[in-house]
């Protein structure tokens, strides 16, 4: 039974299910295709490889700029119009820093691609509403599974793609995917009732509302910003460690360890299912030890690489593994306000990421690798203080 034909138009085929992943991951990848080309699009517009980086942040921002103002309308608009809308207008950001002549419309182009590829965050909330009771979470592992995928895949194909045709070929080829993805999604999603009346001046209020109203919103979001700034500073630095001495990797090698990855995001789906067996704390408690052990194991990253690779795997697991719980016990709080609640987290989140590179970079430059150890194993012991500090919440309210 395909989810048109679920009672009330609604539902979440299996087969809808995957399309709607696909796309999640095509979206969000978009935002990473630049940072494996900035040598190239250095030479391309005859600017320092500095200014072509400057990419990279503007990507960074557009996306943080989406998440606060559009993924909350997911509540109050119709979604299905909603995710294509934004999806096609990512689309039309990619191909104009396809087609452009100069470095400000690439720029541009990439802005525009960014802010509107958000189209994953409304999807994934969409999902967890679509998905069978007691199904939400291995909905949502199975989308994160999708954007995780579509991330470090994008990093990869995108300098394949460059040795074809040039940087601009991955710009094409993606544009153009999420235009058909666009047009899938429009003849497959379900029409689903707003829930309440579109009114985008109630927008920040109701946000306000709810964060100080659903302490698990707090608790879960910080969490997973302390976690998530955990691993972005070993994004931020891994470069600069694996370059240089006694290492001495390519820029080739060290993209291939990036997806190392890829396991911590196939394991989103069973993680997603503990959830929805009642076995989500046990799985955010799992993910710190992991994470714990992970950089435990990078620590020795200064001269074995094989530990570095034991320890990134461990640490996105780690990661994975608390998040994607974490994101189903926030949309559980409220199921009207999924996507509201949703932006809330999700810019907490990367707020933690922005936190997490700055600390990093600015302690390698003083203590090294193993000052930016020392800042992560920080980062996830604060993050397990702030989880246990819910639980005995949790206790004393029942009591």
């Amino acid at each position: 039974m395909s989810a048109q034909e679920q009672p009330g138009g609604r539902g979440l085929s299996h087969s809808l299910l995957l399309l709607m992943a696909t796309a999640t991951g095509l979206c969000v990848g978009g935002n990473y295709l630049n940072q494996p080309l900035l040598d190239e699009i250095s030479r391309h517009f005859g600017v320092p490889v500095a200014t072509a980086a400057t990419s990279v942040t503007v990507a960074q921002f557009a996306y943080a700029l989406g998440l606060v103002l559009f993924v909350p309308l997911g509540d109050m608009v119709n979604r299905r119009k909603l995710a294509v809308t934004l999806l096609v207008l990512s689309a039309a950001g990619l191909l104009t820093a396809a087609v452009s002549t100069t470095f400000t419309v690439m720029m541009i182009g990439t802005a525009v691609g960014s802010l509107f590829s958000v189209a994953a965050q409304v999807l994934v909330p969409f999902a967890s509403e679509l998905a069978a009771p007691g199904r939400g979470g291995s909905a949502v592992g199975t989308m994160m599974t999708g954007l995780l995928v579509g991330i470090l895949v994008a990093r990869a194909v995108s300098g394949m793609l460059s040795m074809v045709g040039g940087w601009k070929t991955a710009y094409w080829v993606l544009g153009v995917l999420l235009v058909a993805m666009a047009a899938a999604l429009w003849r497959a999603l379900p029409d689903v009732p707003v829930p309440e009346t579109f009114s985008l001046t109630r927008v920040p209020a109701s946000m306000a509302k709810a964060w100080t109203r659903y302490p698990k919103v707090r608790s879960r979001a910080v969490i997973s910003a302390l976690l998530f700034a955990s691993m972005s500073a070993c994004f931020a630095t891994m470069t600069p460690l694996l370059a240089g001495p006694p290492h001495d990797l390519g820029p080739g090698v060290i993209g291939l360890l990036g997806l190392l990855g890829v396991v911590g995001a196939f394991a989103a789906g069973p993680v997603g299912r503990l959830a929805d067996r009642g076995l989500g704390n046990r799985a955010v408690a799992s993910g710190l030890a992991i994470l714990a052990a992970g950089w435990l194991a990078m620590w020795f990253g200064t001269w074995s690489v094989v530990m570095f690779g034991i320890g990134f795997i461990l640490v996105d697991l780690g990661l994975q593994s608390a998040h994607v719980t974490n994101m189903n016990v926030v949309y559980a709080q409220e199921p009207t306000l999924r996507s509201r609640l949703n932006s809330l987290y999700m810019t907490t989140y990367f707020i933690g990421g922005s936190v997490g590179s700055a600390v990093a970079v600015g302690l390698w430059s003083r203590f090294g690798w193993h000052g930016v150890v020392i800042a992560a194993l920080a980062f996830v012991a604060a993050a397990g203080v702030v989880f246990a500090l819910e639980l005995l919440r949790d206790r004393r309210s029942t009591v």
